[in-house]
């Protein structure tokens, strides 16, 4: 199993320098072999705002890492041109000397589309045709338009990437169709298990791993990443005192998770009682991270990665940045890192 460390929430920093902690975290990851580094994209709203462009932060996670991937998690191509797409990410494939991929996702909050709302109706075709022009961009390929003149010219990117073959993911949520494209494409996978259990990722894993093989690609030889959010401690008891407070707060803040959690229980928000708000906020904690979450103590997260292996999950893409205080951050972050060395001595 490889570990990788995701960014999204960083709702509330604590510090003048909001960037501090993907920093240091990211130098910590590279320094201990972890695999990866994804940053998001997201808009226009304070939870996850910190993360408007995964091209920008990963060209500063360029300059900081020597080994460890940098990846989109994800770009939401069809809010973008898909030149622009790959000139911005061959610079960081050349600061990186080679080090990116690209998790691409079709977008689903409509205020997002005012960057482009001519498509947010066909988002999914949009996304898929951009995958394809972005990878004939990238192996050097000429393209035309039509330019200011309206005279159709042929041009190419500039400059040309370090690597040979885009490395391509792509993000899918609860959509099945998209775990079977997805298969289909060649492209390896970056979920979650927001509104889907264990019981369905694996159903659609398998849908994956079967539109692999229709497209002619070795069912195996895709990876599946999944993002989970991750803090591990020394003691069960200090862990639940650390994160719930935090994952609380995040909760209220994230609001497609607070909208499932809504549904999940039949109820409409604008009915519900202050008091009992914070009785299914614990409630939610208390489901989500014995679930759906790496949260605990490197025993009591084994289970769980053993779980993940079992049904075709190749990859745990950690999201630390929940709201815990830096301090038991960087101390999960170090337990994190025992943990990995736990499960696999001497490989991690």
């Amino acid at each position: 199993m490889d570990f990788s460390l995701f960014f999204f929430s960083s709702y509330k920093v604590r510090s003048d320098n909001k960037y501090k902690l993907l920093l240091e975290a990211a130098k910590f990851a590279d320094r201990n072999g972890f695999k990866a580094v994804w940053t998001p994209e997201r808009h226009f709203h304070e939870f996850g705002g910190l993360f408007p462009n995964p091209s920008v932060t990963s060209a500063a996670l360029a300059m900081v890492t020597k080994q460890i991937e940098l990846r989109s998690g994800s770009v939401v191509s069809p809010l973008h041109d898909a030149v622009r797409i790959a000139e911005e990410w061959s610079v960081v494939d050349n600061l990186s000397k080679g080090r990116i991929a690209l998790s691409f996702a079709s977008g689903w909050n409509g205020n997002d589309f005012c960057l482009a709302p001519d498509n947010y109706k066909d988002r999914h075709r949009i996304m898929y045709e951009q995958i394809d022009s972005i990878q004939r961009l990238w192996k050097g390929e000429s393209s035309k338009r039509r330019n200011g003149l309206h005279k159709e010219i042929p041009f190419r990117i500039f400059p040309a990437p370090v690597q040979k073959e885009l490395p391509v993911w792509i993000t899918a949520a609860g959509n099945e169709e998209t775990y079977r494209i997805a298969g289909e494409k060649g492209a390896h996978l970056l979920t979650h298990l927001l509104g889907q259990d264990m019981r369905d990722l694996a159903g659609k894993i398998k849908l994956y791993r079967e539109g692999r093989r229709a497209g002619g690609f070795a069912e195996n030889s895709g990876k599946v990443a999944l993002m989970l959010h991750t803090y591990i401690g020394e003691d069960i008891r200090e862990v639940e005192r650390i994160v719930e407070k935090p994952f609380m707060e995040y909760l209220k803040s994230a609001t497609s998770l607070s909208k499932i959690m809504y549904q999940e229980a039949g109820l409409n928000e604008e009915e519900i009682s202050e008091e009992d708000k914070q009785t299914m906020l614990r409630h939610s904690f208390q489901r989500y991270s014995k679930t759906s979450a790496l949260i605990g103590t490197g025993s009591s997260c084994r289970a769980m990665v053993n779980s993940l292996a079992a049904i075709g999950v190749d990859e745990i893409a950690c999201l630390i940045d929940f709201g815990i205080e830096e301090t038991e951050l960087i101390k999960g972050l170090k337990n994190l890192q025992a943990f990995r060395e736990a499960l696999t001595p001497g490989q991690n």
